[in-house]
């Protein structure tokens, strides 16, 4: 079902102010659609792909499971909360790589880092060899499996690796949807790929509330003010300050849609993280002496894009 939250923006939405592909829709069609964020991670994978054309890769039934979670008290799941998929979407070869946010948070570990570098590898070589073969991950992580600090963030390093070697080739898309988010070394993941699609309801960011609070205090930041939180790491945020490419409403449809039409858009010619004397600039521009709000950054970002 739709949250409150939702109700109280359709104004908002009706009038295409939410993001860019925000359309002018009537209340009962929006409250209608089908919910991208109410999908669990296979779903959504398998919601992505022409009809018929998905295959699941290193599936439960294979029970490929992390070694190191039961030894520590924790249930293992058998795909170690992360699904790939391979197969066509607009007719162009492609894998998609699902988090499952409700296993570990998300969290990246041995196993799943590995099932992702292994799909991100795999589709840079069929690239490589004449068959382009574009990359989506649905990224709904806390980052790093604690359970698994050393091995996870290892593998955060080969991921990263194999994105810079793919996009080269074909583009690879970090789509951000839930209310988990994208945290920790996958915010730096998605920061390298090619494109970078959210919902309003997403989050973005390196170091989450709950570990900024727990080192620096509530005073610095209130883990609990999911206001203060949204109006710092949600979708509309990081759009307005170009940090992503597209925003999109909490619809299955216009999220297919919109990744239809980056497959078919091609590589970028410039990565965001190629970028660097643009970012520089923006950090040189900052007055560090002043208490920064989410309206001030908004209303400096806009003003250096």
């Amino acid at each position: 079902m739709s949250s409150l939250a939702d109700v109280a923006n359709l104004s908002d939405i009706a009038k295409g102010g939410v993001g860019a592909k925000s359309a002018s829709i009537s209340t009962r069609e929006y409250l209608q659609r089908r919910s991208f964020i109410e999908l669990n991670a296979r779903e959504r994978a398998k919601a992505l792909f022409d009809s018929e054309t998905a295959r699941e890769l290193a599936g439960p039934f294979d029970r490929i499971e992390s070694p190191w979670l039961a030894i520590q008290g924790v249930t293992p799941q058998a795909d170690d909360g992360c699904i790939v998929m391979r197969g066509t979407i607009g007719g162009n070869q492609a894998v998609v790589i699902a988090f499952n946010g409700a296993f570990q948070g998300g969290g990246i570990g041995e196993v799943s880092g590995a099932k992702l570098t292994a799909a991100l590898d795999l589709a840079c070589r069929d690239s490589e060899n004449g068959k382009n073969t574009s990359a989506v991950l649905l990224l709904e992580t806390g980052g790093v499996r604690l359970q698994e600090a050393n091995l996870g963030l290892a593998a955060v390093a080969e991921i990263i690796s194999s994105i810079i070697a793919l996009r080269a080739h074909a583009p690879v898309i970090s789509v951000i949807a839930g209310p988990v988010g994208c945290f920790g070394g996958m915010s730096l993941a998605a920061g390298v790929s090619s494109y970078i699609v959210m919902t309003r309801e997403g989050r973005l960011g390196l170091n989450g509330p709950e570990v900024i609070e727990e080192e620096s205090g509530v005073e610095e930041f209130d883990a609990t003010d999911r206001t203060l939180i949204w109006s710092i790491y949600g979708g509309q945020q990081r759009y307005n300050q170009g940090l992503i490419d597209v925003l999109v409403d909490d619809d299955a449809d216009q999220t297919i849609k919109t990744v239809n039409e980056l497959i078919a858009k091609g590589v970028p010619p410039i990565n965001r993280s190629e970028q660097v004397d643009v970012y520089r600039s923006r950090i040189a521009a900052l007055d560090p002496s002043t208490q920064w709000e989410p309206e001030s950054v908004r209303s400096f970002t806009s003003h250096h894009k």
